[in-house]
């Protein structure tokens, strides 16, 4: 056990890490969602011109797809090496990897410029970004959780998930302001390579901070206490030992990449297609929502550090399914409260932000981060690339369809909710395998 108390109070220093850790995670959403915004600007840069708009799409969302297909790969083998060399090592390669490729990208030629070996630099680019953010999501996670004391571990996992959604905020408000201050032919000559610039930039600026975060009290405590073969094959270890926590793991993912997905960067585009809103009034509702979900992860974040986790998620997961189905019912009554039932919503969504805090507790110190990445990111895989594309075929036929998939995520949250309510006290943070 690390020789400080768990039961001392945060210092600040720890502040000042999970504020690090925060401004990191809010800019690696910006960068991520880069594409989601302008894919079909980005689309006509590195591909043959096309005359049809859907194919256009298409090859944006297949762009903004890739990123996803990487980062199982990438969590797997950078999470491997977190696990052996380090927490602070590999969240600055992941950052640094992060900011040189959407440097490169800011600077790439286009298709009309270098013809097909453009589009296949930007892909090659974009796997490698997707792979270093695989990894980040979960190492924030860990990254945190290791250096507060144990009394602020789920609060503070929950500051990590709501700067996640001031990420998704910010690219709100930057693509709202790019969009309107250049014309269409700007951007797509040139103003498309403006945010991978900026996010570039933003993604430096935490390096230069970097000596002084410290590393991970709990990683150098198995450094300590653990001969090499303890560490050197934390794969191994963790499908040998930790069957049942690589399951509960997947719950748990499938649970927030789901909430995500669907409330956060999808349902603007499904309630186009089946109802008819003003546009600026829904898109200042969507950030509403997502202002709401900040302070609904931070309330559950807090709220799971006094009761119990299992009965938090039942009546949270509850709540979710209930304010889902009220907002399309009043979707189809005409929407004319769509600013109180997007903020209910969003809040309702912050259930997923106390759930980081179970999560980092399932694995032990010397294969969590395997653990998590590999959890996380083969499930927010196939949520990633298979999600957009079903819910938006269905949705075209039942205007429900995204109601009808948040219930069935609710009920898988009620029912680890009842797992973990009957369960057993979790197992330490720190302890080895």
């Amino acid at each position: 056990m690390p020789s400080r108390s768990q039961y001392a109070l945060m210092s600040s220093k720890d502040k000042n890490t999970v504020l690090f850790v925060c401004f990191c995670s809010a800019v690696a959403f910006f960068d991520f969602l880069i594409y989601l915004y302008i894919a079909d600007i980005v689309s006509s840069a590195f591909f043959p011109t096309s005359t049809n708009p859907d194919i256009l799409r298409l090859q944006g969302l297949g762009l903004f797809a890739v990123g996803y297909l990487a980062r199982p790969l990438g969590g797997i083998i950078l999470g491997r090496y977190g696990d052996i060399k380090g927490r602070r090592p590999i969240l600055f390669i992941s950052m640094a990897i992060i900011a040189g490729s959407l440097l490169t990208i800011a600077f790439l030629p286009t298709y009309a410029q270098w013809g097909m070996l453009a589009p296949i630099l930007f892909i090659l680019l974009r796997l490698i970004q997707g792979m270093a953010f695989g990894l980040y999501v979960p190492l924030a996670w860990v990254f945190v959780a290791e250096h507060v004391p144990r009394q602020y571990l789920s609060v503070s996992c929950s500051y990590v998930t709501a700067s996640f959604f001031i990420g998704v905020l910010f690219s709100n408000a930057f693509f709202v302001w790019l969009t309107g201050s250049m014309t269409p032919e700007e951007l797509t000559s040139y103003g498309w390579r403006l945010p991978f610039f900026i996010a570039a930039i933003l993604s430096c600026l935490p390096l230069l901070a970097w000596r002084f975060i410290d590393e991970s009290p709990f990683f150098l405590e198995v450094k300590k206490v653990k001969t090499n073969s303890h560490t050197a094959q934390p794969f191994t270890l963790l499908l040998k030992h930790c069957k049942h926590s690589i399951f509960i793991g997947l719950m748990l993912s499938l649970i927030m990449s789901s909430v995500t997905t669907v409330i956060i960067l999808l349902l603007p585009d499904l309630i186009e297609l089946r109802f008819a809103l003003d546009k600026d009034l829904f898109g200042f509702s969507h950030s509403l929502g997502i202002v709401f979900m900040i302070f609904g992860c931070v309330f559950y974040g807090i709220l799971s550090n006094y009761q119990n986790f299992g009965k938090i998620l039942i009546v949270g997961s509850v709540l979710l399914i209930a304010q889902m189905f009220a907002f399309f019912y009043h979707m189809q009554a005409g929407g004319d409260y769509i600013l109180i039932m997007y903020a209910l919503l969003g809040f309702c969504a912050g259930i997923i932000g106390m759930v980081p805090a179970i999560f980092v507790q399932l694995f032990p110190t010397n294969v969590r981060l395997t653990g998590m990445a590999f959890c996380y990111n083969i499930i927010y895989g196939l949520v990633g690339v298979s999600v957009p594309f079903g819910l938006g075929y269905a949705t075209m036929f039942v205007s429900f369809s995204p109601a009808l998939y948040i219930a069935f995520i609710g009920l898988i949250g009620i029912i680890m909710g009842f797992y973990f309510y009957n369960m057993p006290k979790y197992k330490k943070i720190n302890q080895l395998i």
